[in-house]
């Protein structure tokens, strides 16, 4: 795979900082393969949210460069085509909401971007079936529960026809079966249609469900592997003031009495599977 996003030298202050030694993001290199599913994981103030929204031109660098499919975000002739490159998907749907049925809005983003009546109808239902909307497509958005209308708000970006979508703690703002929903139609869309994804989170069920992870402190990178290698840094996560799964978690616990686990397990099932085995072998 080639990357569609490199992350060349990065920090980046805020324009209002009264102290300039201060930097959000701290000479970030990262290079975002086509096609996968990537996590970025920290605490409130890690600078993994500016970091999202460098990715698209919403922040410019302070220092370093932003390469979309080869074009820098500093050259404001390529904006236009990098956000089509790389949507966004925030963390309130009912601020990204503007129309009062839900296939208006799905088509708002492409009837600005000039596109043609029949090819708007034809991407509005390719979006709104994505991600499991379609039978909702005339309804009003304000009666949809908080992970459908985020599934809309998807859609809308999925309509502008992007190779990548940052969804930046788009599951921030709801219930656990939103969330659920969310993350599901994630996965769909990175597995059925080879769509980048970038997944800006705190939630640690959540990373570890993406290909990859990279996590973030004080605007610096402290681990970038698969989450079962990650998450296996149990000690290093500590420090950061992160905690890891509740199936690592365990098994570290296990680990720290004398009993002999492996930390790279991530799902309950392989969970329960490796104490069968450590309880039918003792």
């Amino acid at each position: 795979m080639s990357p569609i996003i490199q992350i060349k030298d990065v920090s980046f202050v805020y324009p209002d900082e009264t102290d300039p030694d201060k930097t959000v993001l701290q000479n970030i290199n990262l290079s975002i393969e086509e096609g996968s599913f990537v996590a970025i994981l920290g605490h409130n103030g890690s600078g993994k949210s500016t970091l999202a929204k460098l990715f698209n031109g919403i922040h410019i660098p302070s220092k370093g460069s932003i390469i979309v499919d080869g074009m820098d975000t500093r050259d404001e002739k390529h904006l236009f085509t990098i956000r089509n490159t790389v949507g966004m998907v925030f963390q309130n749907p009912d601020n990204q909401i503007v129309a009062s049925v839900v296939e208006e809005d799905v088509a708002f983003a492409p009837e600005n971007m000039g596109i043609p009546s029949p090819e708007i109808r034809e991407r509005v239902d390719e979006a709104l079936r994505m991600v499991g909307m379609y039978d909702f497509r005339l309804h009003a958005p304000h009666l949809l529960s908080g992970g459908q209308k985020q599934r809309v708000a998807v859609a809308s970006v999925i309509a502008m026809r992007p190779r990548c979508i940052v969804l930046d703690e788009s599951t921030a703002m709801l219930d656990p079966v939103g969330r659920k929903e969310i993350m599901e139609t994630a996965i769909h869309l990175n597995k059925a249609y080879g769509m980048t994804i970038i997944l800006i989170t705190h939630h640690m069920d959540e990373a570890a469900l993406a290909d990859r992870l990279i996590v973030m402190t004080e605007g610096d990178v402290i681990s970038d592997d698969t989450p079962q290698a990650v998450f296996s840094q149990v000690e290093t996560l500590k420090k950061a003031g992160l905690t890891v799964p509740d199936t690592v978690k365990l098994l570290y616990e296990l680990q720290e009495l004398g009993i002999n686990t492996s930390l790279d397990t991530l799902s309950t099932d392989d969970c329960a599977k490796q104490l069968f085995t450590i309880l039918r072998n003792a």
